[in-house]
């Protein structure tokens, strides 16, 4: 009796296309209007940045207008940028938030 396995195992060829999955930077922009300390307190929040992280981040949104809050699959990173808005939202705030492919 032969083995369903092993003469089905010689006869199969696996031709799998594994990708990673695309990635996408999450974005902060400058305005003239958002508290630098609510900027600080949503990187904290949403990011889960450090305090000296998220200071480093604020300061790169401020002075060179556009600051990068990490690197996500697609999913998480519309999540995050939803995230953001809604809570900028809620406090006043003009807040932008975007993602772009990596």
């Amino acid at each position: 009796m032969t083995s369903f396995y092993s003469d089905s195992q010689s006869d199969f060829s696996a031709d799998i296309d594994v990708r990673e999955p695309r990635r996408f930077r999450v974005l902060l922009h400058n305005d003239d209007y958002t508290t630098m300390e609510f900027v600080i307190d949503t990187l904290m929040q949403v990011f889960r940045k450090s305090f000296d992280e998220a200071t480093a981040i604020m300061l790169a949104v401020h002075e060179s207008g556009l600051g990068s809050c990490g690197v996500y699959a697609e999913e998480i990173a519309e999540t995050k940028v939803a995230q953001v808005r809604d809570r900028a939202r809620k406090a006043g705030y003009p807040l932008r938030c975007s993602m772009e492919e990596e």
